[in-house]
């Protein structure tokens, strides 16, 4: 087994993405990295799939001396979160930092979500949170104070109703885990990103997001995995309990 640390990152289906720039930068910090993705996900989004991305990462990651794994998994079906561990930890040894990026996110608000995306918002993004923390907690055996659990959240609901309200579930569910696992000296914490420019921003958003931000630009995925990576170190293993607004000011 490698000494290096194991992190699985999930929700990593574009190489432009949030999962994918963290999963990256972790792997160059020294951790071999087992990724996520979802690829019928993508493929309804308006970017859709990138048939390649997951070789090009875990090439990418091979480059920079980390060993890296691909697996599609379905977070809406209950029992993937436990395959999902048992397929990384066979591929790279024991998960010693969860990095949850996936989502399910489909723009629409209280008068017109269905309660089939109301449901499945709340699978993919509240269920299987609890259920890929529960499995963490029960699998992880590092030494105390190693062990991280890191979750992106958003408080963005009016017009994304599903979204927003799974996600409020998801920084609770996350948060717990600092308090539960306690005994485990695992830290877990939640990290909002404020919007990022991941593709999905019009032009004339992407003005109003500078313009917004006292900082004078728009967020990055890079920015993003600054934080994790400094949260998955030693040097970041007393942030604990903690809701994190990694956002550039803006309000």
């Amino acid at each position: 087994m490698s000494e290096r640390g194991t992190a699985l990152v999930t929700g990593v289906g574009r190489t432009v993405g949030i999962g994918a720039t963290v999963a990256v930068d972790l792997a160059r910090a020294g951790w071999d990295v087992a990724i996520s993705h979802w690829r019928p996900y993508d493929e309804k989004m308006p970017w859709d799939a990138e048939p390649d991305a997951q070789r090009e990462l875990t090439d990418r990651m091979t480059e920079l001396g980390a060993r890296s794994v691909a697996i599609e998994a379905d977070l809406s079906d209950p029992a993937v979160p436990a395959r999902l561990f048992d397929d990384a930890e066979r591929a790279l040894g024991p998960v010693t930092a969860l990095v949850m990026c996936h989502c399910e996110s489909v723009d629409s608000g209280l008068l017109d979500t269905s309660v089939v995306s109301f449901d499945l918002h709340f699978a993919v993004n509240a269920r299987a949170t609890w259920l890929l923390v529960k499995e963490f907690g029960q699998r992880f055996r590092g030494d105390h104070g190693s062990g991280r659990i890191l979750a992106f959240t958003s408080d963005h609901t009016v017009d994304n109703m599903p979204y927003g309200s799974s996600k409020g579930a998801l920084d609770r569910i996350t948060l717990a885990a600092a308090r539960e696992l306690a005994h485990l000296g695992v830290t877990a914490n939640v990290i909002n990103p404020g919007p990022i420019d991941t593709g999905w921003m019009t032009p004339q958003q992407l003005s109003e997001v500078k313009r917004d931000t006292p900082l004078g630009r728009v967020g990055t995925p890079q920015d993003c995995a600054n934080l994790v990576t400094f949260l998955c170190s030693p040097k970041g293993g007393w942030i604990n309990g903690q809701l994190l607004y990694s956002n550039g000011g803006i309000k």
